[in-house]
């Protein structure tokens, strides 16, 4: 029986297998077997040993259910594990779990879940922000109303929208790669820290873990990783979460129908409503929105987790299980399915060109304010005039330009030809071609 949705509706089925139980048990099994294959490397236990246990730590004889069957008797998981695989090992299984505690063995494994998950989101990051810049590349042209405040400003072109999110995406990337460091990383420490049951060799024994794991190792550490590294990365799919949601929130917005300038693309038998026929709704932009609460609620709960009570408790544990696996699977979800809006995005030129006028030409107002003070006049006089001119143009329903030619302020230092050229908008983009170009050449 399925309860959450991101077992059968959100998440794609690679990454839900990172954090699925069998696959969690088996990096539990590796982790155990790396830690008796280490005891071995320091002289502590017989090689045949570690090689039988090796040999048996992985689900062909470890089964899920036996591991089930135990934790149901004892009410421990990481034990049920060890007596499980214990069972499989005959007499070298009193080697397992030696000189550990339960985090040992679940963080260590953790990070191996998270190595396998972070190299699809790496992908997938850089996956979308090709498709940002393949975006940026064909509409660096493309001459738009820009907005602030919901207000029409002046032109921009959709290159430099579409160059601004793949530049942020670029960010993400340069902090995965920052964060990757911190939070793939594995421990040896024992009880509360110290190493106690492992002997002078502890610190020998738990670099010949991490080696066999391909990890480093914390520098220090008491029963668990310190878990400022995972709010950091649950931090990081927050943010990424939330670019994913800005950008999504603009789609929507684009989409209204009084603006219709894009749109995601609607299958030929796609529904939109089950009851009104005409509707073609953002749903893939709505869902990434709505997904991006859950993943940033979720690295709330991950800075919780931080001050547990003196060596640890276990109030991180079960909310972990929890956050976590959500997050990972999740914003995997939502980044991909971001690359599917923006790849497919639909641009109506039209409607580009009918908004960019909708003003009857107000939104050059600034234009014209540069244009008078290219011409001797102050600032602040010339920001005055033109004002005047484009209150009276919204205020009498008539075209900027009209306005502007009534005005003897204007025409004392601007011709009509010079008015007009000042109307333009395509001759009033600043550098944003260039800024593209830039982007594009940086980020390619």
């Amino acid at each position: 029986m399925v309860i959450h949705p991101i077992e059968s509706r959100y998440g794609r089925d690679d990454v839900r297998k990172i954090f699925d139980e069998e696959s969690k048990l088996q990096r539990m099994l590796e982790v155990e077997a790396a830690l008796v294959k280490a005891h071995s490397r320091a002289g502590n236990i017989p090689g045949k040993d570690s090689d039988e246990v090796s040999r048996k730590a992985n689900t062909e004889y470890v089964k899920l259910s036996r591991v089930k069957e135990i934790e149901k008797e004892i009410n421990h998981d990481v034990m049920a594990i060890a007596e499980a695989l214990a069972e499989q090992c005959g007499s070298s299984g009193r080697y397992i779990h030696m000189g550990a505690t339960s985090n040992d063995i679940q963080d260590t494994a953790l990070a191996l879940q998270l190595r396998d998950y972070i190299s699809y989101l790496k992908k997938g990051l850089l996956d979308f922000r090709d498709v940002l810049l393949e975006q940026a590349r064909r509409h660096k042209k493309t001459i738009a109303i820009g907005r602030t405040h919901g207000q029409h400003a002046i032109p921009t072109t959709y290159g430099l929208k579409f160059a601004v999110y793949a530049t942020e995406i670029q960010r993400h990337l340069d902090r995965l790669g920052e964060c990757k460091k911190r939070i793939i990383v594995g421990q040896l420490s024992g009880a509360v820290g110290t190493q106690a049951a492992l002997g002078d060799k502890g610190i020998e024994i738990q670099e010949y873990m991490m080696e066999e794991l391909g990890l480093n190792a914390v520098m220090v550490s008491n029963q668990i990783i310190q878990r400022d590294r995972h709010a950091e990365f649950l931090l990081l799919l927050a943010l990424i979460a939330e670019t994913l949601n800005k950008i999504s929130t603009e789609v929507r917005n684009l989409q209204r129908t009084e603006i219709g300038e894009v749109r995601e693309g609607f299958g030929k038998k796609q529904v939109g409503s089950s009851t009104m026929p005409h509707k073609m709704n953002p749903i893939k932009a709505e869902r990434i929105c709505g997904l991006s609460r859950v993943i940033k609620g979720d690295s709330m709960a991950a800075l919780e987790n931080m001050p547990l009570w003196h060596e640890r408790d276990l109030t991180n544990s079960s909310c972990e299980r929890i956050i976590i696996p959500e997050s990972c699977i999740l914003t995997d979800y939502i980044l991909n399915l971001s690359i599917d809006l923006i790849q497919n995005l639909v641009f109506d030129k039209k409607a580009i060109e009918r908004n960019l006028n909708l003003t009857q030409g107000r939104v050059m107002a600034e234009s014209v304010m540069v244009a008078l003070v290219s011409r001797g006049l102050s600032r602040q006089e010339a920001h005055k005039i033109t004002r005047k001119c484009a209150l009276e143009s919204h205020h009498r329903k008539v075209g900027f330009r009209e306005t502007l030619l009534e005005s003897r302020e204007v025409r004392k230092l601007l011709d009509e030809r010079e008015i007009d050229h000042a109307l333009d908008p395509g001759g009033y983009i600043g550098t944003a071609i260039e800024q593209v170009e830039r982007v594009l050449k940086e980020l390619k």
